[in-house]
């Protein structure tokens, strides 16, 4: 995770489909609790209920999901198929966007 510079690791079935996620917290859970990382299976501490998102959710329904549930990594599936991960991240650079834009349509109304 350190080396690609990622804050979660899905895990996939043999068919690709997630299940599990192992994440930062889960490393520092981990940690905290006093075990050997070097020893620890990811399949011991990972998250195995991975709740997922669709590609027709909205920011705003995946914000909402993200901060009702507490989490920070929600994998995307189409029929079944992994197609993407948003991270938190990803989703206050869409809000900042939209914000941008939003105040730059302002603007040019109040100039015309």
């Amino acid at each position: 995770m350190h080396d690609n510079k990622v804050g979660a690791v899905l895990i996939p079935d043999a068919g690709g489909c997630p299940v599990g996620i192992f994440t930062e917290r889960d490393v520092v859970r981990v940690y905290a609790e006093g075990d050997d990382l070097a020893v620890v299976r990811v399949e011991e501490r990972m998250t195995c209920s991975v709740v997922v998102g669709k590609p027709e959710d909205t920011v705003d329904e995946v914000m909402a999901l993200m901060t009702e549930r507490r989490f920070r990594h929600l994998p995307v599936l189409d029929k079944g198929k992994l197609i993407g991960l948003v991270s938190i991240g990803d989703v206050v650079k869409a809000k900042l966007d939209e914000a941008a834009r939003e105040a730059q349509t302002l603007r040019e109304y109040i100039h015309s």
